[in-house]
């Protein structure tokens, strides 16, 4: 049997540079919009068509925003070392240290709570969603964007839109359990994002191959 000689090329992509400049711009135009703490009328409608939905959706979206819970990085990290893949389990970890600290200074940066008080207490809050404390940025979202632009290089074809679609299911999730406005999944996405772009440039995403794309197993 022949052995195995091919190995993983490593690069840095322009359009990480791209993602930090587009989510920190994403994010300090969403923290002016909601400096004052209030929501706006346009902001306000767009949470209540998604809160207002059917009741009975809440056991079909209620696994997505799991992915956004803080173990979701750890863990992710062990699943990537298991597969040997070590820089993406080394930046899954930072992408969950960054949220810790980053979502912490835009909160102490920018309050606003969430929409059983920023809106009124006539929200549909499903689950074990508070009523109150701070609800901008979204951690859930910080979290589920930046994994999905640390795992996106490692796969090909198709399958780079599936981490997406679960992001934007988490943002919508968090908004319809009336756990966050809009904006707050969304600049939290940003957030995210900027954080994945930073560490790819740090650590390096696998480069294409000629005629595959990315490798998603080595």
């Amino acid at each position: 049997m022949r052995a195995r000689t091919d190995t993983v090329r490593w690069t840095r992509r322009g359009g990480d540079a791209v993602a930090i400049v587009v989510g920190l711009a994403v994010l300090a135009v969403g923290s002016l919009a909601v400096r004052d703490g209030d929501v706006s009328a346009v902001e306000e409608s767009i949470f209540s068509a998604i809160n207002g939905a059917p009741g009975a959706l809440y056991p079909v979206l209620w696994p997505f925003q799991q992915l956004g819970a803080l173990l979701v990085g750890p863990a992710v990290a062990v699943l990537a070392a298991v597969a040997r893949r070590f820089r993406l389990a080394v930046a899954a970890l930072g992408a969950t240290v960054a949220k810790l600290a980053l979502e912490r200074v835009v909160k102490a940066m920018v309050t606003r709570e969430r929409p059983g008080t920023s809106i009124g207490p006539d929200i549909e809050a499903r689950g074990d969603v508070s009523l109150s404390g701070e609800s901008f940025v979204s951690g859930h979202a910080v979290l589920v964007a930046a994994l999905a632009g640390l795992i996106t290089p490692y796969l090909h074809g198709r399958w780079k839109l599936l981490p997406w679609v679960v992001v934007g299911l988490v943002m919508v999730t968090r908004v319809y359990v009336g756990a966050h406005n809009p904006l707050d999944v969304v600049c939290g996405a940003a957030l995210g994002l900027a954080i994945a772009g930073g560490l790819n440039l740090l650590l390096g995403v696998p480069a294409p191959r000629p005629g595959r794309g990315p490798a998603s197993v080595e």
